[in-house]
């Protein structure tokens, strides 16, 4: 399990989210005091104009590549939602496919079907958290396998249906590993040591502008730093997108339980 799903697992997200507010707005004002200290406003002021250029290229270059990589993160998280969603659809087109069927093997595909579907929502949902497939749940599929292998066809009509079931079968196994890619494949290290380093590196910026009342310039370090903190935890909280409480929830695949059941 990585860093990132440590802490989604482990620190609220609401609570995590306030902590790096805390830490960036703390480190923002404090650096900014420190400086003013060591290195008075009056010779800053005088560099103003050539910093502001050089903050508004830097500014430009870091709020795209922070830009770029949420985008990303809700795309993934957007097809993570979307593999989930056509997995539940595939196992329950399964029982739909299997009325011609004989009554014996439809009852045992639904019973295998159900526990399938509840080993998901009640097992592996909770691995997925740490990045992890169940066991019990990869058990059961192959028990479905060995389900469609053993069955003989009696008629045309049987043949195409048993076809299109295998087609399906194998298309909800294929959403599943997916599924799994998704839930323990988050952003490279590389690019959140980019993203962490440019975020200092355009608050210190910021500091090195001389103004002569403080007030101001703190307030406006803070509000930089509180934004980019929030923007930083939206990529966090939604890397990966069944690990912690910004989740893609097992709502289809209970609506799905709830059909076979009724079925």
């Amino acid at each position: 399990m990585s860093f990132i799903q440590t802490l989604l697992v482990h620190i609220p997200s609401p609570l995590l989210c306030c902590i790096m507010v805390f830490i960036y707005v703390s480190i923002s004002i404090s650096g900014l005091l420190i400086i003013r200290k060591y290195y008075p406003h009056y010779k800053c002021k005088p560099h103003n104009d050539i910093a502001g250029f050089i903050f508004a290229t830097l500014g430009v270059v870091y709020a795209v590549l922070l830009a770029f990589t949420v985008i990303i993160t809700w795309q993934d998280f957007d097809k993570a939602q979307d593999v989930t969603v056509n997995e539940a659809n595939c196992i329950e087109a399964l029982y739909l496919d299997s009325i011609p069927f004989p009554a014996e093997f439809r009852a045992e595909l639904k019973n295998g079907l159900t526990n399938y579907v509840r080993g998901i929502i009640n097992d592996e949902w909770q691995v997925m958290a740490n990045g992890r497939k169940s066991p019990g749940v990869q058990k059961i599929q192959e028990k479905l396998w060995e389900l469609y292998g053993s069955f003989q066809p009696q008629n045309e009509t049987q043949k195409i249906f048993l076809m299109e079931s295998v087609k399906k079968f194998n298309q909800a196994e294929d959403m599943r590993r997916r599924r799994i890619v998704y839930a323990s494949t988050g952003i490279n290290p590389i690019l959140y040591f980019v993203l962490i380093t440019g975020s200092f590196i355009t608050i210190a910026f910021a500091m090195l502008f001389g103004t002569e009342n403080i007030i101001p310039h703190l307030i406006m370090v803070s509000l930089l730093a509180a934004l980019i903190a929030i923007t930083l935890f939206t990529t966090i909280a939604m890397d990966y997108p069944f690990t912690g409480d910004v989740s893609i929830k097992p709502d289809v695949f209970i609506n799905t339980l709830s059909s076979l059941i009724k079925a």
